[in-house]
């Protein structure tokens, strides 16, 4: 296909804002427009020399224009897709852009799962690219040492971040089932994206579809550790015979490859497997878990344990994933992208390990399709029940969720305290950080948990601190 001018409704999604520089930098005009502009993509796209408009306008769209990529984050009303349509303009998702101008004949490493998916692909790529095979990738976030979210090379190899989410609005299909699967990772299923998922088995079933179109001569490492992960391994094998491959990766007595031996510290991990130790300066055991899966998949690669080994070592770790924004007057602050029940434990958990004495506080924003509804309340309310102090962010949209569906946040807040931690609703930004600073002491640790901006709450606390 042929296009020289694109433009990206949608650009600042982290998926949309990596792909768009990466044909920026293959030649092509690009440009794009979003709702939600903020760091680390806004400034990464503005580094890259890419213009972005804030608001959606028909305007937006240059003439001329030879491809539309919208994201899944937009639907119909959106003025830019109404102009589209209405022109006849050429337009395709996010992941079939992907597929059609980068995919094709490439060895395509694809990983999946309800968490860990951007820590995973970008410890593999970086030991791909530390060791001279340069590969393509497409990551859900910014990896600090790749100094972005995609790149697409002459390499044989490419990692992507798969995801379950639809997507986009005109193709309900999961986005990973474009990518061409030639190994794939599936580091855990549980629900989430309750916005178009009603059950897990609807997510079971998308995982099943993408194992159906892996190759032969392609492998599937699955966490041999997670229930549903089992039981879609078994009816996939059922259904395909010996037609794909598949190795069990896990710290349980069901693991085709075990990870023995973890040892947590403040500083990292250390771990055993396939009779070789490695380490990661990373916290949490969730980690190790990422690394395991990522170290297989650099085996099949052709990388060596040595090679591996070093790589980890080097490894600093991905933009909002425990990521330390600064210290001030003896209090840290520190971002983390989690937002689901299970990942906000582990990240809890992970930062109780780095700061083993300070009181650990989490503000937690409830913003996205999953958390803004009662599906996991209590299920939250245990989770954020292992800090010390809980701060909850007001839902500020529903985005059309029933009354009866919602998230209850007064509910949330009372089973938080009849667990024996101290839980804030908040009434605001503002007003958070007002409340957190002037209760806080020299040596605690705030963890700010949301998968959006939280209105730049991290730079506001920082500031508040210094006074």
């Amino acid at each position: 296909m042929s296009a020289k001018k694109v433009h990206f409704i949608g650009i600042c999604g982290t998926a949309m804002g990596a792909v768009a520089t990466a044909m920026a930098r293959r030649g092509y005009e690009v440009t794009g427009s979003d709702e939600n502009v903020y760091p680390p993509m806004s400034t990464f796209l503005q580094d890259e020399g890419i213009e972005v408009k804030a608001g959606y306008r028909a305007g937006n769209i240059p003439s001329g224009n030879e491809l539309i990529v919208i994201g899944n984050a937009i639907s119909r009303g959106n003025a830019e897709v109404e102009a589209v349509l209405e022109r006849g303009l050429r337009y395709m998702s996010l992941p079939e852009t992907m597929k059609e101008f980068f995919l094709w004949g490439k060895k395509n490493y694809v990983v999946t799962g309800t968490h860990g998916k951007t820590t995973t692909s970008s410890m593999l790529t970086w030991m791909m690219e530390d060791n001279g095979l340069e590969p393509s990738f497409m990551i859900g976030g910014i990896a600090r040492n790749l100094k972005r979210g995609g790149r697409f090379t002459e390499s044989s190899y490419c990692v992507l971040e798969g995801d379950e989410y639809d997507t986009a609005f005109f193709d309900k299909r999961s986005k990973f089932l474009h990518y061409l699967p030639h190994v794939v990772i599936v580091n855990n299923i549980e629900m989430d994206h309750a916005d178009i998922y009603n059950n897990v088995d609807e997510i079971k079933l998308s995982f099943r579809r993408l194992l159906r179109v892996v190759p032969r001569n392609g492998v599937v490492f699955i966490n041999a550790d997670c229930p549903n992960c089992r039981e879609v391994r078994a009816l996939a094998e059922a259904e395909l015979g010996e037609h794909v491959k598949f190795v069990g990766v896990g710290m349980g007595e069901e693991a085709d490859v075990p990870i023995s031996e973890v040892v947590l510290t403040p500083e990292g991990c250390r771990f055993r497997m396939k009779g070789e130790t490695y380490e990661i300066p990373m916290v949490g055991e969730f980690n190790v878990r990422n690394a395991a899966m990522a170290t297989n998949a650099a085996l099949e690669a052709g990388l060596t344990p040595e090679q591996i080994r070093a790589s980890l070592r080097k490894f600093e770790g991905v933009a909002r994933r425990q990521e330390v924004r600064g210290t001030v007057n003896d209090v840290t602050v520190v971002d983390d992208f989690a937002h689901h029940p299970t990942a906000v434990a582990q990240a809890i958990d992970g930062l109780r390990q780095r700061f083993p004495k300070s009181r650990l506080w989490v503000l937690f924003d409830p913003r996205s399709n999953t958390m803004i509804r009662n599906l996991f309340q209590h299920e939250l309310a245990k989770s954020l029940s292992k800090a010390d102090f809980v701060v909850l962010s007001p839902v500020e949209n529903y985005k059309n969720v029933g009354e009866e569906n919602r998230l209850n946040e007064d509910t949330l807040c009372t089973e938080i305290e009849a667990q024996g931690t101290e839980c804030h609703l908040g009434e605001g930004i503002d007003e958070i950080v007002a409340y957190v600073v002037a209760k806080v002491h020299p040596g605690d640790v705030l963890l700010v948990m949301s998968n959006g901006g939280f209105g730049g709450i991290h730079g506001k606390l920082l500031i508040a601190l210094t006074k």
